[in-house]
This record gives structure tokens, sequence and C-alpha cells, in this order.
């Protein structure tokens, strides 16, 4: 199907040169763009009957599709269930463990349904999944029936602490941790062989772990290695917050990003989750190896990691890193929005260093899109509104209230929108929501479904506000 947007009030294009088109039309032929120029330019390149559907852009800005870096499809159940007390650590292990204990692989599927749904809600069209604690056929077969495109994988872990928490329970261990590292590295490569390139190419499955102190040396070392043999890639959490980079000095004479770097684990096919606790000398290691960050701003705050303290983002970005923009796990952030993501992240150095050059909108929506795609290296496919690359859009709806009126669109779209104004979010040629709904789901009987199996896994889980500890010493 050939499809002519016209008239589209402005196109944020994303490209080398961040081009903006205003009184712009778009062509879609298929799954791709065909053409992206201003109106006129367009209208005599085409004959009106050479398109099966013409849409009237004319109250409408368009957007590249927003590229998520960091998720947790598997903890979509788990909002609002953890208080906001807490650090990292404590977060972790006397929380999402058990509750990521406890999630069936139907609750899974159901979770991570939900949590598309969201995303194209707020306008993202690709994502990067930590993984599937439980079932990740069905994962991937959820990914394909929303229309999405993202990545996925099979969690893995493979150090059990020495002392035991005493919220686990011998079959979550049993659950959760790998009997070693060749053990876990066998299954990813399996996961890898069955799932990567389903959905026609739209969901690509990595080597993917949980990274830190549940994953020993030789899984984060060989993971990256396996991921490359592969030709796939490979994500984890590290340098996540201070306590863990002195626990990892206290333990092996150096903090996480050096310690991987050391043994030859950091390369261009990585990416690492959050990387908050980050010495001025590991910018540069990253850097030299092509290594890639999500940047998870909203987590950072709610579990005070210290981003703004610590963090060396500015610096990564000086340094030519890709560093791309993550919602993580909805207890972590809070939101599957990644549109919050963009308004902290512009903002917050500004603040913090007290710097008003810093970041800023243009270098924001550019990690939420482009350098998103490049950190998942589907760059060359999607991430900016180009001829040839695959039709993943946002369309804004400039009558709702935060557009009326503006200037310049691209400071509107980071500091003024919302998912509030998005009207159409398009994955591939497809209009996946429109008109108030996601298209490919049945959202009223999914919401259904996920408060039922929500309260299950919670009770399952005994989480109790009060009762289930708020500090830590597991792995210490």
């Amino acid at each position: 199907m050939r499809t002519l947007i016209e008239n589209l009030e402005f196109v944020l294009t994303v490209d080398k040169a961040d081009t903006v088109l205003t009184g712009a039309s778009v062509v879609i032929d298929g799954e791709r763009i065909a053409d992206v120029a201003p109106a006129p330019v367009i209208a005599s390149r085409y004959s009106r009957d050479s398109f099966d559907r013409i849409v009237d852009g004319s109250r409408y800005g368009m957007t590249p599709g927003f590229v998520d870096s960091h998720v947790h499809l598997s903890e979509t159940l788990s909002r609002a269930v953890f208080p906001d007390c807490l650090a990292t650590r404590a977060w972790v292990f006397h929380w999402a463990k058990p509750f990521y204990a406890s999630v069936t692989g139907e609750d899974e599927v159901c979770g991570a349904t939900l949590g598309m749904a969201e995303m194209l809600r707020c306008g993202t069209t690709c994502f990067l999944d930590m993984g599937a604690q439980n079932d990740v056929k069905g994962v991937v077969a959820a990914i394909d029936k929303i229309g999405m495109r993202g990545i996925t994988g099979r969690h893995a872990a493979d150090v059990r602490p020495d002392v035991i928490p005493p919220s686990w329970t011998e079959e979550m261990m049993a659950h959760h941790f790998f009997p070693d590292h060749t053990t876990a590295l066998a299954a990813l490569e399996r996961t890898v062989k069955d799932f990567d390139g389903a959905g026609g190419g739209r969901v690509r499955v990595w080597c993917n772990i949980e990274g830190k102190e549940p994953c020993s040396l030789e899984l984060h070392v060989g993971a990256r290695a396996l991921a490359e043999k592969l030709g796939v890639g490979t994500t984890y959490h590290l340098a996540t917050s201070i306590e863990e980079a002195h626990v990892c000095e206290r333990k092996h004479g150096h903090w996480p990003i050096s310690r991987i770097a050391r043994h030859g684990g950091l390369a261009s096919n990585l990416v690492i989750a959050h990387c908050v606790a980050v010495q001025d000398e590991e910018v540069g290691l990253m850097a030299d190896a092509g290594t890639k960050v999500a940047f998870c701003p909203a987590t950072a705050v709610k579990l005070a990691k210290g981003a703004t303290r610590i963090g060396k983002y500015p610096e990564m970005m000086d340094a030519g890193m890709d560093v791309g923009l993550g919602t993580d796990g909805v207890s972590a952030g809070g939101t599957m929005n990644l549109m919050r993501q963009l308004y902290m992240v512009a903002g917050m150095f500004k603040d913090s260093r007290m710097d008003s050059t810093l970041v800023g909108a243009r270098k924001a929506l550019r990690m939420a899109t482009i350098e998103g795609a490049q950190a998942l290296g589907w760059a060359d496919e999607i991430g900016s509104i180009e001829k040839g690359k695959r039709a993943d859009f946002v369309l804004f709806d400039l009558d709702h209230f935060e557009w009326v009126p503006y200037g310049d669109p691209l400071q509107a779209v980071v500091y003024s929108s919302s998912p509030a104004s998005i009207a159409q979010t398009w994955v591939n040629g497809r209009a996946l929501y429109a008109n108030g709904c996601v298209a490919t789901v049945d959202e009223k009987a999914l919401h259904v479904e996920a408060r039922r199996r929500a309260a299950d896994v919670v009770r399952r889980a005994g989480l109790v506000m009060g009762a289930t500890p708020v500090t830590t010493t597991t792995y210490d």
C-alpha cells in the first residue's frame, strides 16, 4: 500500500543535519518511507491517483518513533508496588528478585503486552528489553502480535550470594540462577538461534544477562564474546550505583567498568544499562571500545543513583559515545513514558552543573531516536525520517492544548508536549496507535487480566510495605 501524509506542519527528521521541514509531505510505500520533502515538491513528483490512501497532515507534526534503550517488560505488573525509599541494591535484592521469581510465564506475557501497549501510546516504536525470566517464546510472540519492533532475550545470572536474604527461597534461586557461566551461555546461544529474526525481522534476540554482582566475570565477558560470535548484541546492568562500585572495588580492586575493561569485556556490541558510577578515565575506556550506554533518568531520580552528582553522561556525549534513553521497569522508573526521560535529560544537567548549554532539546531528541537506534544496531533502518528507512514515526495533534500556540517545534516536543498530544504511532508502515486505542490488542480485557495477575504475583512474592527490608548487605 502506498500512503501520502501531506501538508504536515513540521517534520523533525533527526537526520545528520537535524533538518526541520515545514509544510512537508511524506510518502510511505509499504513498510518504508519512500520520500520526504516540502509538500509542493512531493506534489510535483507523484500523481494523487498513485496513492492508495491520502492523510491530511495539516494539523499534525511528525517525529521519528522513540527508541527505548533499556526496559524490563517482565516488570510491568509491579507498578507502584515497591516503596520509594529504596536505594538500588535493596530495591533489587529484597523487592525485585522475589517479584520476578513469582511471575509465571503467563504473567510475563500479559505484563509484556501491557507494557508495549503503554509504549505505543507514548510514541515508542522500538525497545531493548532485558529479557524474559520465564517464557521467551511467549514474549517474542507478543512482540510480533502487537506489531512493535524490539530486542529481547533470556535473563541470565550465575552467582548466588554467600548469605541468602531471608525472603529468598531455594525454589526462587533455582529459578533465577544458572549453576555456572557455561550453562548460562549455552542457554543464551540456544535462545538467539531459536528466536532472532522473528516477526519478519522486527524481533531481534541478544545475549542479555543481568550483570553486576549476580553475574560472574566469566559471564559478563563471555556474553559479549558469544554475542559477537552470533552477530548480535548484549546488554547488562553495570556501575548502577556508588554502592555497587565500592563493593566491586573492595572485592576486586577496581570499579565495575575498569574491571570489565581489564578483561577485554568492552566492545561496540555492548549496551551498559545505567552506568552511573563511572570514573573519568573509564569514559575513555568505553569510548575507545565503542561501548554504548542506556541512561534512565527517572530511575536515577527515584532510586537516588546520583546521576547529576557523580554521573559522567555529558562527558560520555562529548567523547562521542552513543547514549540512549531508557524507561527501565515501571517499579524503577514509574512509567514506560520515554517522553518523560526526554524532558528530564534535556534539563537535569543544565541545572545540576548550572550550565544552560548542556544537553538541551536537540541532543535529548537524538538520544531518544537516532542515537538510541545506533545503540541498538538498528540505525540503518530506524531513528530518523529519511528516504528508505522504515516507516516508524509519531504524529502529534497540534490542536491539543500543549501545542497552542508554539514557536520552535523541537522545543515544544521536548519541553511542552507529552503523550497526551500523540495522535498516532506508526511502526513498519502501520498505525498501531490511533483514534485513542492500540489497534492490535483488546486493551480493556488486557487491563482486567493485568490487575488480577499483578495482585496474585505480589501476594505470592510476599512483598509487604513495612515488612520487606529496605536496606541490604547482600553480596557485600
